[in-house]
């Protein structure tokens, strides 16, 4: 069985829904960071596969930038949640509704 560019798009759009379905049920921040980090690897599927599909290596570098970006948002991402986790002890972003307090 070969492998098309439709099955690649199915792959990106399954796994992006997940990551936002997840975001916006979930309420526990890191779960949030998680699902954000899905739909980034999703964007990273549909730029790897139009780049493969069309032969060209220029979705690939936005693939390797998308990368680097998503491990910057995940390091300080999580960063910040350790920082309000020792001051407030919860990550639930219902009870974050104010950081001034």
């Amino acid at each position: 069985m070969v492998l098309t560019l439709n099955h690649f798009l199915a792959l990106a759009a399954v796994v992006f829904v997940t990551g936002m379905a997840g975001f916006v049920v979930r309420r526990n921040a890191i779960v949030m960071l998680m699902c954000i980090e899905l739909m980034l690897s999703a964007v990273n599927i549909v730029f790897a596969a139009f780049a493969r599909h069309h032969g060209d290596a220029g979705g690939h570098v936005f693939v390797l930038m998308n990368f680097a970006v998503a491990a910057a948002e995940a390091a300080i991402g999580l960063a910040i949640l350790v920082e309000i986790y020792r001051r407030r002890r919860t990550v639930d972003v219902d009870e974050l509704k104010s950081l001034m307090e």
